[in-house]
């Protein structure tokens, strides 16, 4: 592989304008086609083979009136005052006559004669059912429903809502965490080069691959459904992995310029040599994404594609457009930052770490771990052990109105309705009956309901062409454990609610949902990590041509992500991130945990193959194994960690958004990329090999028969410059030019 690589890093950098102008070509004809196909990501949410989108698809096609969208209007007033008073209950009988005169509304219920006033008469809930899916109801309909409302304001009547479409539902995504990573990126790549021309390398040729990415999803979205949520894991893993690979390549580039290598020989040794080590490090981060799609939920499948397809460009990238663009720059790219405090600092601290990186800070600290290999190790298993407790108590949900911050319309609808009527109206069941031959049937169905344990009130509130639904109100919320335990108990009793009726049901609504979705990643996990563990351990060993390395690399994987998770669970769950992140306790998203663990564990391999390539690669030479672990990892500790700390930034960046669910996400990624790259990679990956010693690169002699040898460590590319350049040595003679 490393001479391929050699191959085409030289070709790239011979033919640097032809590949730029091919990129830029490409990044300008995803722009058009984006632009020209009209295509929007969205948020429609589908589960096939859940009972809850059964019931949708049977509301979709026999009663449709109850299959869109629907918001909930809450009224509330305040003090002394009640909602049934003159002037209040004639704001709000206006708003209700305005409501149903908006377009794409099909129906509107009263409080007043639905029995939807609360006993203190201070809030009313108002049903909004709309036509159409929550992502087709039109702006102009949302705003016509805020300015129907205004007689109810005028009334002094406070208004608020919830529910899947409602004004101010939709949020326009902030450019901000991508600002914030870009800056933070290039601030920590100019103390790691000392350089502006290296600092801003990798973060143009990462950015030229985002917008390929991302224009290239927006096109897709024009013919298939992806999920807003889509463009922002592409774009985190897109820009990140992006900087990384060029980090990783650049770094060994420069070293080379360094030792007195000339400029075309060493982007191409870099790429040929860093270069594999990227190869087998994006392949991973790529499998663990694809693998997404063995849970069986289109939209996270879609996710992992699109994020799974921003790696891969990331690579080719670094693999051509980075050979073509340090072409450009040069031998610039060792031309060094003079600064006035400290003139020479950063030239020499370069010219150390290429030429006596024995002297490096990160050589010294490889020396620490190896000679107290045996307490880093159980001080850092200790660790993340300690941090990975609360993961215990991990609970699952989708966000609702109480993960809101207090200031949002959906938390102050979901409080009201709490305090007026008790949590479980915040989260209805929809009982679907088909089959049902006249109403005496549905208000059978809906008495049977009513007896059961956790209900409140069971109510038909439509039938239509042998199709009836009953509004089931549970006694607790929609993400309390005893609302599931509902769900399920109607489920497994369906026979006693049919009755003799012939009628058969389905429990649906957005709770439903919620629950299935939290129950089918629940039990797609196990399949999911064997699949992914199971490739990656494939393509880890025939990587470095050994079993023992692929296992230490899933075990420390393991550690850290379950320290990730215990992290999450203490802050966003647990509440004590509440002051510090600004954010509601509440449960944890149901998809988080395998997003985790397929981007988590491809990040984790990233960092295994960067640290164990170089260590290999001097075993290979010396055949000191422990040795070669201090070398080794003193040699990619600087580069692992402007890397680390690069993707770190970039999720931390978005924990500046007002999301509670973007918050989490961001949070637990920054959390699991900084414990696995410092503690695992750097400490606890050393001190096992140290450990170890030459056994861990054991491996059977069939196995090196059959299975071909990749070359990560670039041993046979060396050997055939080596060989070319005392070829040519010999050629020329003494004296000679």
């Amino acid at each position: 592989m490393s001479t391929y690589l050699y191959r085409l890093a030289r070709f790239a950098f011979e033919h640097r304008r032809r590949m730029l102008a091919l990129w830029l070509v490409l990044a300008v004809a995803t722009i058009v086609i984006a632009t020209a196909s009209g295509g929007k990501t969205n948020d429609n949410f589908t589960i096939p083979g859940t009972e809850s989108q059964r019931a949708a698809d049977l509301l979709t096609k026999k009663l449709p009136a109850l299959s869109g969208g629907q918001a909930q209007v809450v009224f509330s007033v305040k003090g002394g005052t009640v909602l049934t008073g003159p002037t209040q209950k004639a704001g709000i009988e206006a708003a209700v006559a305005d409501l149903r005169k908006v377009p794409q509304v099909v129906s509107v219920s009263d409080p007043f004669t639905g029995n939807a006033v609360s006993s203190t008469g201070q809030v009313g809930l108002t049903s909004v059912q709309f036509s159409v899916q929550p992502t087709d109801v039109k702006d102009s309909t949302l705003d016509a429903v805020k300015a129907a409302v205004v007689p109810a304001q005028n009334a002094g009547v406070e208004v608020n809502y919830s529910g899947s479409a409602y004004p101010g539902w939709r949020t326009v995504p902030s450019e901000l965490p991508e600002l914030i990573g870009i800056v933070v990126a290039f601030v920590i790549l100019l103390v790691t080069f000392g350089a502006l021309v290296t600092a801003g390398l990798p973060i143009i040729t990462a950015v030229i691959g985002v917008i390929v990415t991302l224009m290239g999803v927006t096109a897709v979205a024009a013919v298939i459904n992806i999920a807003s949520a889509s463009t922002t894991v592409a774009l985190m893993l897109g820009l990140s992995c992006g900087i990384d690979y060029g980090v990783f390549i650049l770094y060994r580039h420069r070293n080379n310029l360094l030792t007195g290598m000339s400029v075309e020989d060493s982007v191409a040794l870099a790429v040929g040599t860093a270069g594999s080590s990227v190869v087998f490090a994006a392949l991973t981060v790529i499998i663990a994404l694809c693998g997404l799609s063995v849970v069986g939920i289109p939209f996270l499948t879609v996710m992992g594609l699109a994020a799974a397809a921003a790696v891969l460009v990331a690579l080719l990238i670094a693999l051509t457009l980075l050979p073509a663009m340090l072409g450009f720059a040069g031998p610039r790219i060792a031309k060094f930052i003079n600064s006035p405090l400290r003139p020479g600092h950063h030239e020499a601290v370069a010219r150390t770490s290429a030429n006596r990186p024995e002297r490096t800070f990160g050589a010294s600290w490889a020396r620490f771990v190896v000679r107290y290999r045996i307490p880093v190790l159980v001080l850092g298993v200790a660790l993340l052990g300690v941090l990975a407790i609360p993961a215990a108590s991990l609970q699952l949900g989708l966000p609702s109105g109480s993960s809101k911050p207090t200031s949002d319309t959906q938390r102050k609808a979901y409080d009201l309705t709490t305090a007026g009527f008790g949590a479980g109206f915040n989260g209805p069941l929809l009982v679907v009956a088909d089959g049902v031959t006249s109403s005496s049937v549905t208000d059978q169905m809906a008495a049977t309901l009513r007896q059961l344990p956790g209900v409140v009130s069971a109510t038909p509130v439509a039938a239509q062409n042998g199709v009836s639904v009953i509004k089931v109100i549970p006694s607790t919320g929609p993400n309390d454990p005893a609302t599931a335990t509902l769900v399920h108990r109607i489920r497994d009793d369906r026979g006693t609610v049919e009755g003799t009726t012939g009628a058969t049901i389905l429990v649906g609504g957005t709770t439903a949902s919620n629950i299935d979705v939290s129950a089918k990643l629940s039990s797609a996990l196990p399949v999911f990590l064997a699949v992914v563990v199971g490739l990656a351990f494939i393509l880890l060993t025939f990587a470095f041509r050994t079993i023992l390395v692929p296992i230490k690399s899933i075990i420390g994987f393991l550690l850290s992500v379950s320290a990730a998770f215990g992290a999450q669970v203490a802050m966003f769950q647990w509440g004590w991130g509440r002051h510090v992140f600004g954010v509601t306790p509440s449960e944890t998203i149901s998809f988080l945990p395998i997003l985790m663990l397929a981007i988590i564990f491809g990040l984790s391999s990233d960092y295994e193959v960067f640290v164990v390539s170089r260590i290999k690669e001097d075993f290979t030479r010396t055949g000191d194994a422990r040795g070669a672990v201090a070398r080794g990892t003193g040699l990619s500790a600087r580069v692992v960690t402007a890397a680390a700390l690069i993707m770190f930034s970039i999720f931390v960046a978005f924990m500046f958004t007002t999301d509670p669910t973007i918050k989490a996400i961001g949070f637990s990624f920054a959390v699991g990329v900084f414990l696995d790259a410092f503690v695992v990679r750097l400490a606890l990956v050393p001190a096992t090999m140290a450990i170890v010693r030459a056994k861990l690169w054991y491996h059977p002699q069939w196995f090196a028969k059959y299975i071909p040898d990749p070359d990560i460590e670039g041993e046979r590319l060396q050997a055939q410059r080596d060989a070319a350049i005392a070829a040519a040595a010999a050629t020329t003679g003494p004296g000679q030019d």
